[in-house]
């Protein structure tokens, strides 16, 4: 059976990066886009096309992996059977299509544009086209902030991301109105990333990821290349790779917007003091907090900024990394500064970052002692995002566990398991 295996795919996900789960998640999406349908496919249907248990999947997933991967099926390792009907091999138009798909930048993703209806007149597109695809993307990005991490944003995003790439295919268009709708798809591709880091599916916000880095790249936009970069960065402090974390995060700084915008500047380097705060880099992290506070008093506040820039990076957010930064440092005192600093300057709307910031302080105030304080802090979050946000939940049992160790003989410890109480059986 060893003689069998896919060596050339196992080469292939291993250069790329991907394991079973998603590379099967990955051609799920893409069978969305060939079929209309999702392809129901799991880890186990990769390990069976590693293992040479199948060697010759259906049309759809065959063409599904080859937009994937910009490569011919056969490239792959597969091997047609002995009689195959003519439909089932890709036309040469077919062929061509999918290498017009092909991902740039040597990043797999997939990115197929649906063909117009048979018989369908084609209009010319325009900027107004590009304008209500913005709209939805501020709807999209008002509800990660009231919400965050739910799986509905970040299928929403992937749909709306789909739906930009389908317009191309529907009309004729200007190189600008073309470079605008490959933006607009990479902004929702990019907001069901980060939909899925705040979730803490990380395989699924990989696979975002990919995509959302190819479709920045066909739009030459540097704005949103940014935004990606640096949510890669996030991504890879969240996993627990600090390093990849800093590399990702230096695409993004390392673009020629930072120099033309500080404020742009400044989030890159605040970014990257949370990643170094996750690394136990204090001096570096350190450092680039105080760039990134430098940075954003230069930042001059009229020039003209994309609406998810505009809507949650200020002072507040500056104060919530370095937050994050200290805490997993150990410098709960400075930590526990940032935190209050950060509540007392948050935006109404920026309902799950409170509830990530109250959660911190109270882990701040708790390492220092302050058990009756922290209990009290922690008991600000809304039960809804505290039973409904993946991150919230996790960071709120993590500190019950460290109450209980901690503090054991205090009333906080009855105090905060009557309250978790209230989260099950609300009144």
């Amino acid at each position: 059976m060893d003689g069998r295996r896919n060596r050339a795919l196992e080469e292939w996900m291993a250069e790329h990066g991907h394991s079973s789960n998603s590379l099967a998640e990955a051609v799920n999406h893409a069978l969305v886009q060939v079929t209309g349908k999702h392809g129901g496919l799991d880890g186990s249907s990769v390990r069976d096309w590693k293992a040479g248990r199948v060697r010759w999947p259906k049309t759809a997933t065959r063409q599904a992996l080859e937009s994937i991967t910009g490569l011919p099926i056969t490239a792959l390792g597969f091997v047609p059977r002995a009689r195959t009907s003519p439909a089932s091999n890709p036309t040469p138009q077919g062929a061509a299509d999918m290498k017009r798909r092909t991902l740039v930048g040597g990043i797999a993703a997939a990115v197929a544009a649906a063909s117009s209806s048979p018989g369908s007149a084609r209009r010319r597109l325009g900027m107004s086209d590009v304008d209500r695809l913005q709209q939805r993307f501020a709807e999209i990005i008002a509800s990660d902030h009231r919400h965050g991490g739910q799986v509905d944003i970040e299928r929403r995003a992937s749909q709306l991301a789909d739906q930009a790439l389908n317009l191309q295919n529907s009309g004729g268009a200007t190189q600008r109105v073309r470079s605008s709708l490959y933006a607009s798809a990479a902004a929702f591709r990019s907001s069901a990333m980060w939909a899925a880091i705040d979730g803490r599916r990380f395989d699924a916000a990989t696979t975002h990821m990919r995509e959302a880095q190819a479709l920045a790249e066909m739009s030459g936009e540097q704005a949103i290349k940014f935004r990606i970069w640096s949510h890669a960065g996030t991504l890879y402090r969240h996993t627990g790779r600090p390093a990849d974390g800093i590399a990702a995060n230096d695409v993004a700084r390392n673009l020629h917007l930072t120099r033309r915008d500080s404020l742009f500047a400044s989030l890159g380097l605040a970014r990257q003091g949370a990643i170094q705060g996750a690394g136990q880099d204090l001096s570096g992290a350190r450092r680039s907090f105080g760039q990134a506070q430098d940075a954003m008093l230069r930042a001059n506040p009229g020039d003209e900024r994309p609406v998810w820039m505009l809507a949650f990076y200020d002072q507040a957010e500056l104060d919530s990394l370095a937050l994050s930064a200290h805490l997993a440092l150990g410098d709960y005192q400075t930590a526990e500064f940032h935190g209050h600093r950060c509540l007392s300057n948050l935006r109404p709307h920026m309902v799950r970052s409170a509830a990530i910031t109250r959660t911190r302080l109270a882990h701040a105030q708790l390492a220092q002692g302050m058990a009756d304080v922290a209990t009290a802090t922690a008991m600000k979050v809304p039960a809804e995002t505290a039973t409904q946000h993946a991150r919230v939940t996790r960071m709120l049992q993590e500190f019950g566990a460290a109450l209980r160790a901690t503090a054991a003989s205090s009333s906080a410890v009855q105090t905060w398991a009557e309250h978790v109480a209230t989260w099950r059986n609300p009144a």
